[in-house]
């Protein structure tokens, strides 16, 4: 079934740092089966601003169990959601929030040793799991190296020192600063390729030694230490990532194709399951996506991000040829079982079939 929006009352708002804040949502006993949630998943929240719907999506910190559901938010420069959320949203509010979805989350079995790395608001779905693995994996250890700042740019500072002193041992916090000195020079600077290089050679990581790796953050820094990890014998299977934003260097969409051109010359028949109920509408635009063309007819589709990272709109092809402008979310065997992401998707051919019930 694809996600549906539910509204939710907010419980609390916690201020975390002058630009941050966690926010906490009542779940109704009615709706606990659908907001249950695996640690490193995400929300999608919609609201109106300006008379306009704005839609994001903000990973859960809350361990499974807590009373609230919660999500971090940091406001970014002309982030109108983020905005309205630190500077406008109140307590009793009610906002529109898709169950939990994604695929970043802790691995399978009793025991393992994890080697996090978070910047900024990417603390978010990493305090989910070592919340969760610390209370429920008693042999594993986490190492999580979290890059801010200065020190009050540091989300859930008060949580993750009580994790620290509550599972002395097994779980090891690192600090890097880029705008505050700290004593030892090692903990100056971002997280980058080279800071990963110097952290494993002072022996405060030992990456090779993991049984996995999470990632996240903008996406040049994810891009720089998924390298450097590889460099080092990590396996690329071992390392997992969630991205804020496309990387800086990462190729910028794809300009149409010629057969994308040709198919919607006259127009491309579209036709989209959802929710067992078929759809269909035209699509005339090359530089356009489904998820497009579905807006202009009216049709709601499911999607969060809208930018090819966070896999809310996912379909399987089941009739027809398309092509993606990026794909920064799909694993290379979803493409070639026939998994698109509806946002980048251009038709190929005079006829299109995607189904969002696709498993």
């Amino acid at each position: 079934m694809a996600p549906r929006f539910h509204d939710l009352k907010v419980a609390s708002i916690e201020r975390q740092t002058p630009e941050a804040v966690a926010i906490a949502f009542e779940i109704p006993a009615d709706q606990a089966e659908a907001f249950a949630f695996t640690p490193g998943q995400y929300l999608t929240l919609a609201t109106d601003i300006d008379g306009t719907e704005a839609r994001r999506s903000y990973s859960i910190c809350s361990a499974p169990g807590d009373p609230y559901l919660r999500v971090g938010v940091k406001k970014v420069a002309d982030g109108r959601f983020s905005t309205f959320v630190n500077d406008v949203l109140s307590v009793g509010d009610t906002i529109r929030v898709m169950p939990p979805q994604g695929r970043f989350t802790a691995l399978k079995g009793e025991r393992h040793d994890y080697l996090l790395f978070a910047a900024g608001s990417g603390i978010t779905p990493m305090l989910s799991i070592a919340r969760t693995v610390l209370a429920h994996e008693p042999e594993s250890t986490i190492t999580l190296v979290y890059g801010n700042r200065s020190t009050e740019t540091i989300m859930f500072l008060e949580e993750l020192n009580d994790l620290k002193d509550r599972h002395m041992g097994r779980f090891t916090l690192i600090h890097l600063l880029s705008r505050e000195t700290q004593d030892v020079e090692l903990l100056n600077g971002r997280i980058d390729a080279g800071r990963v290089g110097e952290l494993a050679s002072g022996g405060l990581i030992e990456p090779a030694a993991m049984d996995g790796v999470f990632l996240c953050g903008p996406g040049e820094m994810i891009d720089a230490v998924s390298g450097a990890l590889e460099t080092m014998g990590v396996e690329r299977d071992r390392i997992r990532f969630e991205r804020f934003t496309p990387s800086g260097e990462a190729p910028a969409p794809r300009k149409a194709s010629k057969a994308a051109r040709e198919a919607v010359q006259d127009g491309v028949a579209i036709e989209v399951v959802v929710d067992g109920v078929r759809r269909s509408f035209s699509m005339q635009d090359a530089d356009g996506t489904v998820l497009d063309a579905a807006h202009k007819a009216g049709i709601e589709l499911p999607y969060s991000c809208a930018g090819g990272m966070c896999c809310t709109c996912r379909c399987r092809v089941v009739e027809g040829q398309s092509e993606m402008a990026v794909n920064f979310s799909l694993e290379p065997w979803e493409v070639e079982a026939g998994f698109t992401l509806a946002c980048q998707t251009r038709p190929t051919a005079k006829k299109l079939v995607l189904d969002f019930d696709a498993a």
